[in-house]
């Protein structure tokens, strides 16, 4: 056999880096920040309503989604994936998980931690991991020194006349000042007045004093201003030559965690006013997309639907039922996996660890279809619902195969153990919550 014969085609060969990315990650539970496109299987009818989405965002409207899988079903991995097609259109993405410190609105800073995680994570097609701030700010100025030159006019007063339409927005003028600020760092070398207009936008500054000290303008980006920066981010990227700004916020179960019911209920506000201007096309070039279990969508005590408005507005389509769908509503529940779907991810995953090369593939066709049948025989159906447990084991099982040439796949399908995923998120607002947490919502259980 000739040498070029083994040489794998370009178009299915896998680099060594995103085949150990995208194994390491998958067998630690987490999901790989590249190479989606290797393993992503089924669920085409959702992609496709993001896609319409993405299309309508980037025409200047508004969207607003609700992904809802269950613990390990794949939510965050179907988000990943859509935030790297809405980069492959040219729109700009910004990324963060909800935690006990980070929330859509507080008092005591958390919102503005988020909204800092945010602009951390920005993110571009030129730049997809993010810490993208910077290079679209750039682009924003050197369009206008573009257009400046073209015309033969002054590039401040082109800056100036394309920033005039963002002091209409809450919080536009300064905005649009700390914009001009960087416009004038970049003008004069002064590398330090570029930095702070950064920071600004990112929300790193602290203090009013020293926005003003720094930049000339008299606020900074804080609790209260969350989603108003977020509508002018959205109206930055259109100028700097973008297609608008998708924000994709995980773990929302932590809004559901929360014990206070009136802090709770302000995140709901939040939401729903988000929700509001989403379904209105009121922000422009913007979209949401929330991952969250079912748990924090229904839950009438604690989640979405103990807030009326919120309730009324996520309703599902009743007509939707005995095998019929929508897709166009707020609320994208994932499907769960057919068999063929998992058959497809399985081989896509021996596919990966073979780097492309099916003469490398550690396993057979048959060792899929056993495989499958283990875990069925495990965990029933939950493996259909949750294949995060399903994608660990069996990468499990290649990693030793792998490491012990030889070793027949038949003799460890046995020993592979499989248990059902839980969202340890949820431990708290269950029967096993802690009895000396401090909740407003346990006056409901109370009986005289």
């Amino acid at each position: 056999m000739s040498e070029q014969a083994n040489v794998i085609p370009v178009s299915t060969r896998i680099r060594q880096r995103d085949r150990d990315s995208i194994l390491q990650s998958l067998r630690s539970g987490m999901v790989p920040r590249i190479g989606l496109q290797h393993v992503q299987v089924g669920r085409p009818d959702e992609v496709q309503s993001l896609l319409r989405d993405i299309a309508r965002i980037a025409d200047g409207g508004s969207g607003v989604r609700f992904v809802i899988g269950e613990y390990g079903s794949g939510k965050t991995f179907f988000m990943h994936l859509v935030r790297t097609v809405a980069l492959q259109k040219n729109l700009v993405t910004a990324h963060a998980d909800l935690a006990p410190d980070r929330r859509l609105q507080a008092t005591g800073g958390q919102a503005r931690s988020l909204f800092s995680e945010l602009m951390r994570n920005i993110a571009t097609k030129a730049q997809p991991d993010g810490g993208a701030m910077t290079a679209v700010v750039e682009k924003f100025v050197t369009t206008a020194l573009t257009e400046a030159r073209k015309h033969d006019v002054n590039p401040e007063q082109v800056i100036r006349e394309r920033l005039s339409s963002l002091s209409e927005l809450v919080g536009g003028y300064d905005f649009a000042e700390v914009i001009a600020a960087y416009w004038r760092g970049h003008d004069t070398g002064n590398e330090q007045l570029r930095t702070d207009a950064v920071r600004w936008l990112r929300g790193e500054f602290s203090t009013k004093t020293d926005a003003r000290a720094a930049l000339g303008v008299r606020s900074i980006v804080d609790d209260s201003q969350f989603y108003d920066q977020l509508k002018l981010m959205g109206r930055l990227t259109k100028l700097a030559g973008y297609s608008g700004l998708l924000v994709c916020l995980d773990e929302m179960v932590n809004l559901h965690k929360m014990t206070s019911a009136a802090a709770r209920s302000a995140n709901y506000e939040q939401i729903l006013r988000i929700l509001n201007d989403g379904v209105q096309g009121t922000a422009a070039h913007l979209g949401f997309l929330f991952g969250a279990t079912p748990e924090f969508l229904t839950d009438q005590r604690r989640g979405l639907y103990s807030y009326p408005a919120l309730q009324s507005r996520l309703a599902e389509n009743t007509f939707a039922t005995g095998g019929l769908v929508d897709f166009s509503g707020p609320v994208l529940r994932l499907t769960n996996l057919t068999e063929a779907d998992l058959y497809q991810l399985l081989a896509n995953l021996r596919r990966v660890q073979a780097g492309g090369d099916t003469a490398k593939e550690l396993v057979p066709d048959e060792a899929l279809t056993a495989f499958m049948q283990h875990c069925s025989s495990r965990i029933g159906e939950a493996y259909f619902r949750t294949p995060r447990t399903t994608i660990k084991a069996f990468l499990d099982l290649l990693a030793v195969l792998e490491q012990n040439p030889g070793t027949d796949w038949r003799g460890l399908l046995p020993d592979v153990a499989i248990q059902p995923d839980r969202d340890p998120a949820l431990d708290l607002v269950d029967g096993s919550a802690p009895a000396d947490i401090d909740d407003d919502d346990d006056l409901d259980s109370l009986r005289v």
